[in-house]
């Protein structure tokens, strides 16, 4: 979604403020490249709990997973933030992950992630249009993703890759929930062949593909909360979305990201710190717009700037059990039927 990049040049410039590196414990935390937190806030929780951050970005969420499941027999990180519910099971069946047992832990949210998993934020993967775009092609909103494997939608979206991306994954989980595990891959291999085009990651599709940025492709895979971005950060000043959001049947997925424990990883206590201050007020506030995700906190009230966002009235997550048992076999099968 439309994250802003967080600076490792601008946390180091805090530096002064800190105690003397030497002998100031260090949290390593891993997580995907769309993490991010004001500054000030950071380097307050720095100078609260006597510690200095180690913020360790490793792309796409599902990148982070592989890097931190490649990197646990000898853990580079304490915590983790990213799992989500699309990659829990992975994250389980790895053994990568501690329980975490603290005061967050036992509050119940808004969403769950899994076991070990302590939710911080929600929100719903789905097709984002481009409105410049159809209207000036003179063409209203597909209905149904069936209607975007015809010859007028040639060529006309991008998704990213299940297999290094979350976002990518949750929208094949969102096919084959929605849909049908057979109806979702026949749609898949339609789609193939009416010109989809695959990038690796949500930037490259949302910023260099998307014709709201420079692109060919009106639609694109992002979040129901990107439209919403989009006017905050307009420098025209918008006052109504430039994207819509398409609630289609079969691609709609509510994800939940959470925090947890690296297995085998140092400072537990530092790291309990920093997963309660995750689930507190100010960060769940804060995650708002500079994550573009809903607060997992129950109460936590939504800022004004996602008041304009449209919420779907369902989604289509397959069920836990099923993605337990088959979310890897259904990103094999998508690999053979999308890229080879």
């Amino acid at each position: 979604m439309l994250r802003r990049t967080f600076s490792m040049a601008g946390l180091a410039a805090l530096a002064g403020a800190r105690p003397a590196l030497a002998t100031t414990p260090e949290l390593r935390v891993l997580s995907h490249s769309s993490f991010n937190l004001p500054k000030p806030l950071l380097a307050e929780f720095e100078r609260s709990a006597g510690l200095r951050l180690s913020l360790i970005k490793a792309g796409d969420a599902g990148e982070m997973l592989n890097k931190l499941i490649l990197t646990r027999a000898q853990p580079i990180a304490d915590v983790v933030f990213g799992i989500d519910n699309a990659l829990w099971s992975k994250a389980q069946a790895a053994q990568v992950l501690d329980a975490y047992d603290g005061p967050a832990a036992r509050r119940p949210a808004v969403a769950e992630v899994g076991a070990a998993v302590v939710p911080v934020t929600y929100g719903h993967v789905n097709l984002n249009a481009d409105k410049a775009w159809l209207a000036r092609e003179k063409r209203a909103l597909p209905t149904s993703l069936d209607e975007l494997t015809r010859p007028e939608w040639t060529g006309r979206l991008v998704v990213t890759n299940p297999a290094t991306s979350s976002p990518g994954l949750a929208f094949l989980l969102a096919t084959v929930g929605g849909l049908g595990e057979a109806a979702a891959f026949d749609w898949w291999a339609r789609m193939r062949a009416n010109g989809l085009k695959v990038v690796k990651g949500w930037s490259e599709a949302y910023y260099t593909e998307f014709s709201r940025n420079g692109g060919s492709r009106p639609l694109v895979v992002s979040y129901a909360s990107s439209p919403a971005a989009e006017v905050f950060y307009s420098k025209e000043k918008l006052t109504e979305p430039p994207t819509a959001n398409l609630f289609l049947k079969g691609g709609v997925f509510r994800q939940v990201e959470g925090v947890a424990l690296v297995r085998g990883g140092a400072q537990r206590e530092a790291a309990g710190r920093f997963i309660e201050w995750l689930r507190g007020p100010a960060v769940q506030q804060a995650l708002q717009t500079e994550m573009w995700m809903l607060p997992a906190e129950r109460g936590a009230p939504t800022v004004a700037a996602l008041r304009v966002a449209s919420e779907p009235t369902a989604v289509d997550n397959p069920g836990a059990d099923a993605l337990a048992a088959h979310g890897g076999a259904w990103v094999a099968r998508w690999t053979r039927t999308v890229l080879k």
